[in-house]
């Protein structure tokens, strides 16, 4: 694992200055005031005001600090030191209280302590971990009981397509995890498709609906909502989706799972 980490840690964190750079992420936006949540988890979480919040996998800290903006108590982790830096550096810009640790997600128990009212974590994160059933128990070890935890991800039946083929749907990779990570060689990222990378190498793992419902199932959470959505916040999934005024991309003439949700307590 420590190769596979190790790769992707040197992809992300190269990655960190192109993504604050992009339209994407909108950073000047973001410090002016915009928020970067989108309506599927302001309409699953509500109110936050006064709770606490747990955001794994926080990137450089964008949706975490947006959720403080909203009065959550946020602590926000990601395993790229890079991201952190910035995450902590933005914080101090727009004035608001927050807390960052630089943690590689399965090392968590081991630097941080307490439990959460809310444990919080979104778009194309699981494919970066090779354990879910590790990263379930460590959801629940930080969920305070009664507490909230959701997740919205990109549905695993689209990672099966080859998306260099825009005219059709071609079966490529397997919708279950073989012994090794499935391994890329790309530039660019969703954010800049165009960055030309000097670390181009990933390996990612695919993850089945059942393998994450199960795993969070067996580690003491009870599922409140399961909802799939025809619609997905990330325009470059397919290269023949649309982006419509809501600011969520379709497939045209396609009926199929894009994203889907969980939401859970313990």
């Amino acid at each position: 694992m420590k190769k596979y980490y190790g790769t992707n840690l040197r992809r992300w964190n190269e990655l960190v200055g192109i993504h604050a750079r992009s339209g994407e992420y909108d950073l000047e936006g973001f410090l002016a005031g915009k928020s970067s949540l989108h309506s599927l988890e302001l309409e699953a979480l509500s109110d936050v005001r006064g709770r606490s919040l747990l955001h794994l996998q926080c990137h450089f800290g964008l949706d975490t600090l947006s959720w403080a903006r909203l009065g959550a108590r946020v602590t926000g982790i990601d395993f790229s030191d890079t991201a952190i830096e910035l995450a902590r550096s933005i914080a101090n810009r727009i004035g608001v209280e927050a807390e960052f640790l630089c943690c590689n997600i399965y090392d968590l128990p081991e630097r941080l302590e307490g439990q959460f009212d809310i444990v919080y974590t979104t778009y194309g994160i699981l494919c970066w971990l090779h354990d879910i059933e590790g990263w379930a128990r460590v959801v629940s070890r930080y969920l305070r009981p009664g507490g909230t935890f959701f997740i919205a991800e990109f549905h695993p039946i689209m990672w099966v397509f080859d998306n260099e083929h825009p005219s059709e749907f071609r079966v490529k990779y397997p919708y279950w995890q073989g012994e090794e990570p499935d391994y890329y060689e790309t530039d660019g990222s969703y954010a800049d498709p165009t960055a030309k990378l000097e670390n181009r190498a990933s390996y990612e793992w695919a993850h089945p609906m059942s393998e994450v419902v199960n795993a969070l199932t067996g580690a003491g959470l009870i599922i409140q909502r399961l909802d799939e959505y025809p619609f997905s916040v990330d325009v470059c999934q397919m290269p023949f989706m649309e982006r419509g005024e809501d600011g969520y991309s379709r497939l045209p003439g396609y009926k199929l799972p894009l994203m889907y949700s969980i939401k859970a307590t313990k």
